[in-house]
């Protein structure tokens, strides 16, 4: 195989429209939806659907290159530093209550971090894509990460993960502490496109635990092709193992960071859950 970055974007963006297809089809008239195991982590006919589309066209496109799906799981391929991240369905809840904050996303890992992806949301007609060196646009039209430097001004974006029933470190300490300091913040249910809304500039940061690679790959290399920053909590690279995320213009990362590293959890009897307490 012997393709330039420019080229695997326009395979990640045929790619996420074909399973961005899908999922239009299907909006509105699922026939079922299941559980995964926890409480709102679901699965549909639409999920399966377009990850099979998506699959279809990379298979066809990328033969070389491996995938990590949401639904299949992992599939190798022979180049060892390339793989795509798949999520077909990213806000699956959303979708399953026909809120149409939900999108396709595929990424594209290099050596393991996100290089480009391309983020499409029929439910808001928007087709977002961009890479490193790349630049990125929405519908054609170039994005860059806002200018906010002082968290007083700002307006953020978070999400919980399905184990906040089961675990302290749910991010509820996080968000009310950020609620009081900012102008806000939102809580979207698709981290695809909360950070695809952070290199557009139209939120000023986001941060999250509980995530997985296929949820992060292409909305990081977003957020970095609009000159935004993204690291772990302790504002180290990012490890998609790791499953925490913040992203933001530059000039908010330090205050970010230090906000993060003065929360500690709520106790679960502030908010009626039967979490057994932290040990020390």
């Amino acid at each position: 195989m012997s393709m330039d970055w420019q080229q695997l974007l326009e395979v990640a963006s045929e790619a996420a429209d074909a399973g961005g297809n899908v999922l239009s089809a299907h909006w509105r008239s699922l026939n079922q939806i299941r559980s995964k195991g926890r409480p709102g982590d679901l699965v549909t006919e639409a999920d399966l659907a377009a990850e099979a589309a998506v699959l279809q066209v990379l298979a066809e496109r990328t033969p070389d290159i491996g995938v990590l799906a949401e639904e299949s799981g992992l599939s190798q391929g022979s180049s060892e530093e390339l793989q795509w991240c798949v999520d077909p369905l990213d806000g699956t809840t959303n979708y399953a209550h026909g809120f149409p904050f939900f999108a396709c996303s595929v990424g594209l890992l290099h050596l393991g971090r996100p290089i480009l992806g391309s983020v499409v949301a029929p439910g808001v007609q928007q087709h977002y894509r961009g890479g490193r060196g790349l630049g990125a646009t929405c519908n054609g039209e170039p994005l860059q990460v806002s200018s906010c430097s002082a968290l007083s001004d700002a307006l953020l974006v978070t999400g919980f993960a399905y184990d906040r029933r089961e675990v302290v470190d749910n991010n509820y300490s996080e968000f009310c502490h950020f609620s009081h300091i900012t102008h806000g913040v939102r809580r979207g249910g698709a981290a695809s496109l909360d950070l695809a809304f952070v290199a557009a500039g139209s939120l000023d940061g986001y941060w999250e635990r509980g995530l997985q690679p296929w949820d992060l790959a292409a909305g990081v290399a977003l957020v970095e092709a609009a000159g935004g920053v993204v690291c772990d909590y302790s504002g180290q690279p990012l490890d998609l193992s790791n499953g925490r995320v913040l992203a933001c213009p530059e000039a908010l990362q330090s205050a970010l960071i230090d906000g993060l590293a003065q929360c500690k959890p709520l106790p679960p009897e502030l908010y009626n859950a039967s979490i057994p307490p932290a040990t020390s």
